[in-house]
């Protein structure tokens, strides 16, 4: 488990041999030098054994970011090591109230699809900081184990569809947010208009019906 900060500054290509180092040289390119976030990913990865598995706290730009951010992607992809993306909810960890997500990499998948979770639904609302109750763990672990779909929650996403979207990771991209806006049924709408408006006729010509008796 890592949580490494946030699109830090690293040396990146100005040290000519990191692309030489066992850590990056299979990405066969370097995490740009002003946001160090896939450097800590592919730190973490080189580190599993063949059953192996890292949960990784990412800032979610990088999940849809070009250039090399999305070239690495690409190699993470292509080798089948991401298992999950999980977007939670804004202001869970002190010194950050962004929304992050959590990137799990795995070395013995037994499919070629990636699994997004969006769990930015999921949260108990505290005086200074948002908090994951006990049930809210349980579904987001419940839906990791199980990979099973779930509507505006969970979905599993065969690789060659994620390239076919260059390599986007993004949750929004391929989770549906339901939309909880009130529905509106026209018909009802209008044939509750219509009698309002005979209402105001009726009630127009009583009003006039009165002022003329008054005038009489």
């Amino acid at each position: 488990m890592s949580n490494p900060p946030y699109s830090v500054k690293w040396i990146g290509s100005e040290d000519p041999t990191l692309i030489n180092d066992e850590r990056f040289a299979p990405a066969g390119v370097l995490a740009p030098k002003s946001k160090a976030d896939f450097a800590f990913v592919l730190h973490s990865l080189s580190y599993l054994s063949a059953k192996g598995r890292a949960a990784i706290v990412c800032f979610p730009g990088i999940f849809y970011r070009g250039g090399a951010e999305q070239k690495i992607r690409k190699y993470l992809v292509e080798n089948n090591y991401v298992e999950s993306i999980i977007s939670l909810a804004p202001n869970l960890f002190y010194g950050t109230s962004i929304a992050v997500n959590i990137l799990v990499l795995s070395k013995h998948k037994t499919d070629n699809k990636t699994q997004f979770i969006d769990a930015s639904k999921l949260f108990k609302q505290q005086t200074n900081t948002n908090e994951l109750t006990p049930t809210d763990i349980e579904e987001i672990i419940n839906s990791f184990d199980t990979k099973d779909d779930k509507e505006y929650f969970a979905k599993s996403i065969d690789n060659t569809k994620i390239a076919e979207n260059d390599y986007n990771l993004s949750v929004s991209s391929y989770v549906e947010v339901e939309d909880t806006r009130e529905k509106i049924d026209i018909k009802e709408l209008n044939s509750e208009l219509k009698t309002t408006v005979g209402k105001i006729d009726k009630l127009r010509k009583e009003i006039d019906a009165v002022i003329a008796e008054i005038e009489g």
